[in-house]
């Protein structure tokens, strides 16, 4: 009795399975001249960098690894510009510490506050707390400035 109930359903729904099927099938259609995606030449995983900083303490020392085991390999002044390259957490004495690997001019010079056309540009991680962030490089020397003052 249910056999029969359930062959009522196939009768009811036969001239609608095939539309169901073009439609699963038309839309597994791929051309080949179809382009890949692109993400914009702008885009923030595109860049060889993060973003900007500008160091915000007296002088803080760069180092040769993120972390407590680095090696100085000089210091930034107060309102640096750097670049900061990659940005990375650790876990110093059971806690998180935020790290960045910058560039930047060497010592802090004050000769150029950006860093086009510097010659003197070092490498090295700083601590996260001793960099404030920008998206440009106009609004860190903006806030250099402002800080030098």
């Amino acid at each position: 009795m249910r056999i029969g109930h359930f062959s009522g359903y196939i009768q009811l729904f036969q001239p609608v399975i095939p539309f169901v099927f073009i439609f699963i099938f038309a839309g597994c259609n791929r051309s080949s001249d179809e382009l890949p995606v692109l993400p914009p030449e702008t885009h923030p995983l595109a860049r060889e960098y993060v973003g900007f900083g500008v160091v915000n303490a007296s002088f803080t020392h760069f180092l040769s690894d993120p972390g407590p085991r680095g090696a100085s390999q000089g210091y930034f002044r107060r309102g640096t510009v750097v670049r900061i390259i990659e940005r990375r957490q650790i876990n110093n004495r059971g806690g998180p510490e935020l790290w960045v690997l910058a560039e930047g001019n060497y010592q802090g010079s004050q000769e150029s506050q950006g860093l086009r056309g510097s010659s003197s540009i070092a490498r090295g991680w700083l601590q996260g707390g001793t960099v404030e962030v920008y998206d440009s490089e106009e609004r860190a020397i903006t806030a250099s400035k402002t800080m030098n003052q």
